[in-house]
């Protein structure tokens, strides 16, 4: 079946007229979206393992929504592609909210992940949520490409098929970036590990 011949779901619908500014779509999109939305956000909170709340569930979509439709949104082409756009978003607002706390309490009240939870195989040590997403960042240095499978894998949620798609490359491709990169992530890591 070609691209042309493949029926258009309503989620991709709601998406295009999102891409041509359509309100109206949007306000649907994120009605349809949201409890999945809502359940995201609790997976990615209940990852940190923190003595206090960093933020609750509803504030983690708004803003993310915030970030997601704010002035310059981006094209979604499918459900997978707007998932891993506000996965990343949460992503992002969570570790800025680490680095502020880590600013104003000086190494009290860390966000702590459990490494097993983002790299299968490591096993149930913690690391600061802050020397992972400082590991991506080396990570994207030496390929970007394999950094990105790392976060659309682990830190937003997507099957290897997703992040295929999404990345637009083969499911083989995916298979060889996701065993190198979990590789030298478990030795990059290793050093910032709590038992």
């Amino acid at each position: 079946m070609s691209d042309e011949d493949r029926e258009v779901t309503p989620i991709e619908a709601l998406l295009a007229g999102v891409n041509r500014g359509e309100v109206a779509a949007r306000d649907r999109l994120v009605e349809l979206l949201l409890q999945e939305l809502h359940v995201l956000a609790r997976g990615m909170l209940a990852r940190e393992h923190r003595r206090d709340i960093l933020m609750q569930t509803t504030a983690l979509v708004n803003e993310a929504y915030l970030k997601l439709f704010g002035a310059k949104p981006t094209a979604w082409e499918n459900k997978a592609h707007f998932f891993a756009a506000a996965k990343r978003a949460m992503r992002e607002l969570l570790i800025d909210a680490a680095r502020r706390r880590k600013g104003t309490k000086r190494n009290s009240g860390q966000s702590l992940v459990t490494l097993g939870e983002w790299i299968p195989g490591a096993g149930d040590a913690t690391v600061e949520i802050l020397a992972l997403d400082e590991a991506l960042t080396r990570l994207a240095r030496l390929d970007a490409r394999q950094a990105e499978v790392v976060e659309y894998k682990c830190l937003l949620g997507l099957t290897n098929a997703e992040t295929a798609e999404v990345l637009g490359v083969s499911l083989r491709t995916v298979v060889d970036d996701w065993t190198h990169a979990k590789a030298w992530l478990k030795v990059e890591l290793a050093g910032g590990v709590h038992s």
